[in-house]
C-alpha cells in the first residue's frame, strides 16, 4: 500500500451520458433496498407458497403502476417485463411480426426506420432467416420520419412497422400517433421504441400496438425492461422455458428491479413536462454555445421546445476531429460524453443515424453526444463547454 502522499488524487468527472444511462436515482435506489429487506424478497414470484404469493403482489403492482404511467389504454396484464430494453426490442418485434404472419399468411414484410436503435435494426437478419423481408424507411435532414415516407412503404403484405419515439442520438422525436394510423389503414401492426422518450417527454400511446421500456434511461436500477402489447394484437412468443410473464418472455423476474422501476416512473410522471421545459432551456444554451464555434455543426436544427426533440440530448459534429480523438481528450479533461458514431473491429464508422440524414461521413465521423436530464448543474455544462471549445479549436488548426 503506497504511502498517503504517493496516492495519486481522485479525479472527480462530471458525468455527462444520461442518453446511455442515466444515475441512480435514489427513489430507485431505496425502494430496491427497502425490497431486499422484506422476508420474501428470497421468493420466486412464480412460486404458489405465501412468500412468493407475496413477492407476486409487488410484481402486479409493478405492472400495474408502469401500465398507468405509460397510459395510452395499456393495461397491466398487457406489460411483460424483460431484462432490459434490448430484450424487450427483440421479444416485442420478433413477436408481432411472427404473430401477424400467423394471422395473416400473406403479411411477411417488416417496415422499420432507418434510424432505430440497433436492437431493432440487427433483427434483419433474423427476420429475414424467418422468411421476411425488411424494408427501411428514412428520416428527413432533421431527422425526423414522415407520414408520406412511410406510406410509400406500405402495402398488403407488411405485417408489422417499427418507428421510435424519439432518436437516441439526435433527440428527435417521431410522429408516432400520425405513422401508426397510416400502418393500421394497410392493416399492419405498429410497435414504438418508447425507450428514450419514456418520462423524458410527454408520449400519445393510444395509437400504438406495442411500446418497449428500460428502467436505466429514467434512472431506475439497470438490468430490467419492459414491453407492452396491447390486448387482442396477434403475438408469437420468442422465448421459452418457463411461462413466466403471460408465456411472452420466460425467466425468473427481477421483482425488486421492476418495483424500482415502476416507482420511479410514478415519481417522475407527474413532473415530466416540468422538467422537460427546465432541460430544454439548458440544452438550448449548451446547443448554442457549442455550434458559435465554425468548426462546430448542430446534426439537427429542430428546436429544444420539450415536444419536438429530447429535452436532454445535444448532438453536434466536430469538423476534423473523430468522435473517439474527442470522447477521450474530453474524459481525460474529466467529462463523460459519447458519439453519435460507433468503435467496431479498431476502425471508426459513421453513425448510421447521420448518414440516414444525409449528413456526410466526414462530418459524422466528428459526431458528439451531450445527455443530461433535469439533475444537470448549469456549472457543470459551462464547465464542459469550455473544455469542449479549447479540444475543439486545436483540433481545428491541426
Amino acid at each position: 500500500m503506497p504511502a498517503a502522499r504517493d496516492r495519486m488524487p481522485t479525479r472527480t468527472h462530471i458525468y455527462l451520458d444520461y442518453a446511455a444511462s442515466a444515475p441512480v436515482r435514489e427513489i430507485a435506489r431505496e425502494a430496491e433496498a427497502a425490497y431486499r429487506e422484506e422476508p420474501f424478497a428470497c421468493a420466486n414470484p412464480n412460486s404458489l407458497h405465501t412468500l412468493g404469493r407475496q413477492a407476486a403482489r409487488v410484481l402486479d403492482e409493478a405492472r400495474s403502476t408502469l401500465a398507468r404511467v405509460l397510459g395510452g389504454g395499456f393495461r397491466p396484464l398487457d406489460v411483460a417485463f424483460t431484462g432490459g430494453g434490448t430484450e424487450a426490442n427483440n421479444l416485442c418485434l420478433l413477436g408481432l411480426a411472427e404473430g401477424k404472419r400467423r394471422a395473416e399468411g400473406a403479411r411477411r414484410r417488416v417496415v422499420v426506420s432507418s434510424i432505430e436503435h440497433d436492437s431493432v435494426l440487427d433483427l434483419a437478419p433474423e427476420l429475414k432467416a424467418r422468411g421476411f423481408e425488411v424494408s427501411y424507411v428514412r428520416p428527413d435532414a432533421k431527422g425526423v420520419v414522415g407520414v408520406a415516407q412511410l406510406e410509400r412503404e406500405l402495402a398488403g403484405d407488411v405485417a408489422l412497422v417499427a418507428v421510435m419515439a424519439a432518436n437516441n442520438e439526435t433527440g428527435a422525436c417521431q410522429p408516432i400517433a400520425a405513422l401508426a394510423r397510416a400502418a393500421h389503414a394497410r392493416g399492419a401492426l405498429f410497435m414504438t421504441d418508447a425507450i428514450q422518450a419514456f418520462c423524458h417527454v410527454p408520449l400519445d400511446l393510444f395509437e400504438v400496438d406495442a411500446a418497449t421500456l428500460a428502467a436505466h434511461k429514467i434512472g431506475a436500477i439497470p438490468g430490467v425492461g419492459a414491453f407492452a402489447v396491447r390486448h387482442g394484437r396477434p403475438f408469437k412468443a420468442n422465448s421459452f422455458g418457463g411461462g413466466q410473464e403471460m408465456g411472452r418472455r420466460a425467466g425468473t423476474q427481477d421483482v425488486a428491479g421492476a418495483h424500482a422501476f415502476a416507482l420511479t416512473a410514478a415519481a417522475l410522471a407527474p413532473r415530466v413536462e416540468e422538467h422537460a421545459r427546465a432541460t430544454s432551456e439548458l440544452a438550448g444554451w449548451l446547443s448554442a454555445r457549442l455550434t458559435s464555434n465554425p468548426h462546430v455543426h448542430a446534426t439537427t436544427n429542430l428546436p429544444y421546445d420539450g415536444s419536438s426533440r429530447l429535452p436532454g440530448i445535444v448532438n453536434v459534429a466536430v469538423e476534423g476531429l473523430e468522435s473517439e480523438t474527442l470522447i477521450l481528450a474530453l474524459d481525460d479533461a474529466g467529462f463523460e460524453v459519447s458519439a453519435g458514431s460507433a468503435c467496431s473491429s479498431g476502425s471508426l464508422d459513421p453513425s448510421h443515424v447521420l448518414t440516414a440524414m444525409g449528413i456526410s461521413r466526414d462530418l459524422a465521423l466528428g459526431a458528439l453526444r451531450v445527455s443530461f436530464d433535469e439533475r444537470v448543474r448549469r456549472e457543470d455544462l459551462e464547465a464542459f463547454a469550455v473544455a469542449f471549445e479549447g479540444i475543439a479549436t486545436r483540433g481545428a488548426r491541426r
